[in-house]
């Protein structure tokens, strides 16, 4: 993932504009809340962050290190380092493992999983960034976006000798990347406007879809049951994509600077860097409905989402605005240092049993 440009935004001008705009409004219709905020700390801007499998732990890459975060402390409990621009973090418990991409170096750092300790490093490829393990192959798969390639990792990997099993040609550049547990893996190529297909079991792309309206796709989650991909774009749409054919099902207006989708008991839930956090309800496959938009707070990005209670943690800091950017301060807002923090967004309605 990268920083882009957007219009300054406060996070004080969303909670005014909350009261007064009637898709931000709380009342009846009213599904999430932000309901509090965890102080962090510690240096290092933020990427992906990632929850482990029963809810209490929070891993949150920090660039040249790797915060491992107690939920219920708000203290880090490890503090993984040795990466130069962390992006991503892939959990396998089968394995004891977890792995940690690094853009800078290209390549993926395996720590262990009970004590934080780094176990080694394994060859990726330049800009390695998203990662995910996908079951049906059983195999971690790294997205590198500067190399136009997926690198994919065996979880029991020899730490020593090991290289990865295979590396795929995407034709373009990746961003997110979500499984479906049956073979398949689906990519946005954000510089292609376009999802890319991989089928894990020969390690190939077998098809790529245009996303439509949805224009530099990035956030990207699914729901399984009924097939459907969530594809947030980078100019302000969500797009809904049949997982077997590639046609589109739905579209919706988020805001500015989507970095994360994910879905959750019947919701589809878009994170953007302008302080928004937006909701959409799945009827049935193909009926969708715009539910509400929650404001966070500015460059909250990036979310994380328990299953089990459907609390949504979005990462984020004090931002400042820069001087207008330059070869050396090319991003428009840097965080104020010591002010990193994790907001928690709660369920509010019932959640669908």
């Amino acid at each position: 993932m990268k920083s882009f440009a957007i219009p300054v935004l406060l996070f004080a001008a969303s909670l005014q504009m909350a009261s007064s705009h009637p898709a931000l409004a709380a009342g009846p219709a009213q599904i999430y809340k932000l309901t509090s905020s965890v102080k962090i700390g510690g240096e290092g801007g933020w990427d992906y962050l990632t929850l482990s499998p029963d809810g209490h732990t929070l891993y949150i890459t920090r660039t040249t290190h790797t915060m491992v975060v107690d939920i219920a402390t708000g203290q880090a409990t490890a503090d993984i380092r040795g990466t130069i621009v962390a992006h991503g973090v892939a959990l396998v418990p089968d394995a004891g493992r977890g792995f940690i991409s690094d853009g800078g170096a290209g390549s993926v750092v395996i720590f262990d999983l009970k004590t934080g300790a780094e176990l080694g490093k394994v060859a990726a490829a330049d800009d390695a960034d998203a990662i995910i393990y996908d079951p049906a192959s059983k195999h971690v798969l790294v997205f590198c976006g500067d190399a136009h390639q997926m690198v994919a990792i065996a979880p029991d990997i020899d730490l020593k000798h090991g290289t990865a099993s295979a590396t795929l040609d995407l034709g373009g550049k990746p961003e997110f990347a979500v499984a479906d547990g049956h073979g398949k893996v689906f990519v946005d190529i954000v510089d292609k406007d376009e999802l890319a297909v991989i089928d894990t079991a020969t390690m190939k792309v077998i098809a790529r879809w245009p996303t439509g309206a949805g224009k530099r796709p990035t956030g990207l989650s699914m729901d399984p049951k009924t097939r459907r991909l969530f594809i947030g774009c980078r100019n302000g749409r969500l797009i809904v994509m049949n997982a077997d054919n590639g046609s589109v099902v739905a579209d919706f207006p988020i805001g500015q600077g989507v970095d994360g989708t994910a879905f959750s008991d019947g919701l589809i839930l878009a994170s953007c860097f302008d302080g928004t956090l937006t909701v959409v309800r799945e009827i049935s496959a193909d009926k969708f409905e715009l539910a509400q938009t929650v404001p966070t707070a500015l460059g909250a990005r990036t979310l994380a989402v328990d299953p089990a209670s459907g609390t949504i943690y979005l990462p984020t800091a004090d931002l400042k605005a820069n001087a207008p950017a330059t070869g050396l301060h090319p991003h428009p807002y840097s965080p104020v240092p010591g002010t990193f923090k994790v907001l928690v967004v709660t369920r509010t309605a019932p959640k669908i049993l």
